[in-house]
């Protein structure tokens, strides 16, 4: 019997982009996504035929629905309450439109939906809508309370950089207002439309990673971090105990992506595709694919990442390593420290000033 956790068996998280269609036109949107649908999506039987396969990682596997915007396709329901029929636990990220009305909103929680994310990437008003380049807010506040209502677990993702860093105490007061129980946050990586927009610098990144763990120790909602693992770095040298309990999952490593379109990639932000869901099965992709097996082994991993004591529990950003290098397996600019004794080439513009 193979570890229902092994991720060179399954991954913890398997994201399908059931589509880039949206009625948002977000700074930072990876998938560069516009109003009408790509005429290649997955049709509703491929999207059934990858839900099943899903189901084989093992009882219980983890599906996002994302996109775009996972309300644009008419079969969205049918698809959640296929999946969920399957043993998935299907969960969604809509965009925050005037479409995600409170009556959609429980009826996704009817069809099997288990927990839905909102995106807030502003404090307020004018600062979350200029960043989403749409009027946002107050149609994402409505469906946070739908959710609340229909008794729908509620995640709140954030966007870190120049632009929000500022933001973020005043929006972590937004996460606790709104119930939600999980706020995930996303450190910027250079893909999509969020080439244009300027990263939060190493050192300042490291210091929200500190607050961060503050945040998540005092706060009724857990916190975690998606492409920045370090987050699990500086937890366990601040002597947090719980900061490897998360550990491990990166692009290709206990994370897939499925595009609209069907092919596999470890991440939507390492867009290197692995296969297609049309051809072969997403667990053979995920289980056998060089590129995985490769993002799977720290040892492979190169400059100071390679060499870090901690690569087993972080392994840097595999994606944001891909954006700035070309080379998924290279160090992670975004991270400062340096490992103890390590004299080799450092990435992007980190300056080597010995342990962060």
């Amino acid at each position: 019997m193979f570890d229902d956790l092994d991720t060179d068996r399954r991954p913890l998280v398997l994201v399908w982009e059931v589509t880039q269609a949206c009625e948002l036109a977000c700074r930072h949107c990876r998938a560069d996504a516009k109003p009408a649908r790509h005429p290649d999506e997955l049709t509703t039987a491929e999207g059934k035929r990858l839900l099943r396969e899903a189901a084989e990682f093992g009882d219980g596997q983890l599906v996002v629905l994302s996109g775009g915007d996972p309300l644009a396709r008419e079969d969205l329901l049918e698809l959640v309450e296929y999946g969920a029929e399957r043993g998935n636990r299907m969960t969604i990220t809509p965009s925050g439109t005037r479409s995600l009305t409170p009556e959609r909103v429980r009826g996704l929680a009817d069809a099997g939906v288990r927990r839905m994310a909102l995106s807030l990437d502003g404090a307020t008003r004018e600062s979350h809508d200029a960043f989403r380049g749409e009027a946002s807010f107050a149609d994402t506040l409505t469906a946070a309370e739908a959710a609340r209502d229909a008794g729908l677990p509620l995640q709140i993702n954030t966007t870190v950089c120049a632009e929000t860093v500022e933001e973020l105490p005043t929006i972590r007061d937004r996460v606790r207002d709104l119930g939600a129980v999980l706020w995930s946050v996303f450190f910027l990586v250079p893909v999509g439309r969020g080439r244009v927009l300027d990263p939060v610098s190493p050192e300042r990144a490291e210091a929200v990673m500190e607050w961060l763990h503050e945040v998540d120790a005092a706060e009724p909602f857990g916190v975690k971090t998606t492409e920045a693992p370090f987050y699990r770095r500086v937890g366990l040298q601040g002597d947090r105990t719980g900061s490897a309990r998360r550990g491990g999952i990166t692009a290709g490593r206990g994370f897939a992506f499925v595009s609209h379109v069907g092919e596999v990639y470890p991440s939507g932000f390492l867009p290197e595709s692995a296969g297609n869901v049309r051809e072969e099965s997403v667990v053979d992709v995920y289980r056998d694919a060089d590129r995985f097996e490769a993002l799977r082994d720290p040892d492979r991993l190169t400059g100071k990442c390679g060499a870090c004591e901690f690569r087993n529990v972080c392994g840097g950003s595999r994606s944001r390593a891909y954006a700035h290098t070309g080379d998924p397996l290279a160090s992670d600019p975004l991270c400062p420290y340096v490992p103890e004794g390590y004299d080799g080439p450092l990435p992007g513009s980190v300056e080597r000033s010995g342990r962060a």
